[in-house]
């Protein structure tokens, strides 16, 4: 089993930054087995993928809207997932959920991923 938590989320205002993160753990939970993805929920819309990242680190994608303001980055010895976020806009407010999976090849879509946190709000507004 993989236990995800994420954090950091909060108010800001347009333009401003956060960095979410997220702690992976489990009883055999081997951190580089899995790719890391974040995901976000906005009131009347789909889940959508904002950011993922492969097992080694070697490969990211980001959603075109965020392309250039968020990047996400793995720390292995902390088993932990960041979401820095520039450059903030109201479009951005939303649930953040973090993501794992162990299957390949890496996915954009949430149906690609076993284990979610429970999501961390980010609200952008003036």
């Amino acid at each position: 089993q993989v236990q995800l938590v994420e954090s950091g989320g909060g108010l800001v205002q347009p333009g401003g930054s956060l960095r979410l993160s997220c702690a992976a753990s489990g009883h055999t939970f081997t951190f580089s087995h899995y790719a890391m993805g974040w995901f976000r929920q906005a009131p009347g819309k789909e889940r959508e993928y904002v950011a993922v990242l492969s097992r080694s680190g070697s490969m990211t994608y980001n959603t075109a809207s965020v392309k250039g303001r968020f990047t996400i980055s793995r720390d292995s010895a902390k088993n932990t997932v960041y979401l820095q976020m520039n450059s903030l806009e109201p479009e951005d407010t939303a649930i953040y959920y973090c993501a794992a999976t162990r299957r390949v090849p890496l996915s954009l879509g949430h149906e690609g991923y076993d284990y979610w946190g429970q999501g961390t709000q980010v609200t952008v507004s003036s």
